[in-house]
């Protein structure tokens, strides 16, 4: 092998620099100009809808068996919909989530408001009738179960509700909400 002079090396090592260089602005350069999307929601017709398949639940691919009978999982999903205003379609995974779990209240809870947003009335009164005969102790419900007859014109059970809210803690921010909704309804 020949013996090369410090001048090559110098120079050897200038171009392995320069490449690299050139190698990294290039990919940064494409990426800068290309980002990357995050994946779109599967459609009914996408590989997810099938048996057996994966579905993205909290960023991870989870076979959609078990994402179908976690309750936590879907209580994720329904709560995703919700934010999204896709109520009809958090009405559904509430609904998976009670089949699951009747005794959920929160899940009443959280259909009462969805089957609202909806125009389901009666349907989001008696899934908040749920929610408070369930857990009773639980005072979010019983503050929706206030704010949802306060909507519909049912101004007794809303101050009964609203009440309720209010003396479990009138000191956390739901107590102080049902305090607000009540004064409210006391100037109507």
């Amino acid at each position: 092998m020949p013996k090369l002079s410090p001048l090559y090396w110098l120079a050897f090592a200038a171009f392995l620099f320069f490449y690299g260089f050139t190698v990294f602005a290039l990919t940064r350069d494409y990426y800068l100009r290309h980002p990357t999307r995050p994946v779109a929601a599967q459609s009914p017709s996408s590989p997810a809808a099938t048996p057996g398949a994966r579905s993205q639940v909290g960023g991870s691919a989870i076979p959609a068996s078990i994402a179908e009978t976690s309750p936590a999982l879907l209580h994720q999903q329904a709560d995703r919909l919700f934010v999204e205003q896709r109520y009809a379609e958090a009405v559904a995974v509430y609904r998976r989530i009670l089949e699951l779990s009747p005794q959920d209240a929160e899940a009443h809870n959280d259909l009462g408001l969805a089957l609202l947003y909806t125009g389901d009335q009666a349907g989001a009164i008696a899934s908040l009738r749920a929610a408070v005969t369930k857990d009773p102790t639980l005072q979010r419900p019983w503050l929706t179960f206030g704010f949802v007859n306060l909507q519909t014109g049912n101004r007794a059970e809303a101050q009964e509700a609203l009440e309720r809210a209010r003396d479990l803690d009138p000191n956390s921010e739901i107590g102080k909400e049902a305090v607000r909704l009540l004064e409210i309804l006391a100037t109507q």
